[in-house]
């Protein structure tokens, strides 16, 4: 499935379960900004929007309610995701108004949330560090059991993870082509499906084209039978 499609609906999901207030915030006030982070940034990373809610509602330390861009939810993980736009006019706001923003995200810490913020500009200059970033925090604070995630692997997939292991665990499209006789493009979609589910990290500096991969530390010779 395509990004725009994926997305298109994603948001119709979760118009339907809306109303009021919450509806009006996800029709009127999610922009053409929260859009590129997921177009340039979670999709790429994830291939779908699992545990993603859009302009998502939580109380105010104020005894009001906030919305928060993204909210990733799963199990005790409570991730806020929001993308800044650089505003000329930030140097302009009240002492006020600017102690009370910082105010509202250590309130939200408290409450037990987690928070990644992205510039609008890193979003559309600089997509693959960002999502390094979100990778990063995946791997830090959602538990995968590894072994458990290898045995249902295809024999493509689980084949790539040998071959990383007996080389160092670094593996490249070329390598795959070879041992498994498939054109490059069929090799990077079995990449990118293997770095969806964790299990290999890009290796190197690449920024816009990844030509390596590194297997997970937590994958062992033991979950590949060898």
């Amino acid at each position: 499935m395509d990004f725009e499609t994926a997305y298109s609906k994603f948001k119709e999901k979760h118009k339907k379960a809306r109303h009021g207030e919450s509806l009006r915030r996800l029709t009127e006030g999610h922009g053409h900004g929260e859009k590129l982070l997921l177009q340039n940034i979670w999709w790429p990373a994830f291939q779908n929007f699992d545990n993603l809610y859009p302009e998502y509602e939580v109380s105010d330390f104020k005894d009001g309610t906030r919305f928060l861009d993204y909210a990733f939810l799963l199990n005790y993980v409570m991730l806020d995701i929001e993308c800044d736009g650089f505003n000329p006019h930030a140097k302009e706001i009240s002492r006020t108004k600017f102690s009370d923003n910082l105010m509202r995200q250590n309130h939200l810490i408290l409450d037990g949330w987690k928070v990644l913020r992205f510039s609008y500009d890193d979003v559309v200059e600089r997509p693959r560090m960002c999502q390094q970033v979100l990778q990063q925090f995946m791997g830090k604070w959602i538990t995968v059991k590894k072994g458990d995630q290898v045995a249902s692997l295809s024999a493509e997939e689980r084949d790539i993870l040998r071959m990383a292991l007996r080389r160092g665990r670094i593996v490249r499209p070329g390598d795959i082509c070879h041992l498994l006789a498939v054109e490059n493009q069929k090799a990077r979609k079995l990449l990118q499906s293997l770095y969806r589910k964790q299990l290999v990290t890009p290796s190197g500096k690449g920024i816009d084209r990844i030509f390596s991969y590194r297997l997970a530390e937590s994958v062992t010779s033991d979950d590949l039978g060898l």
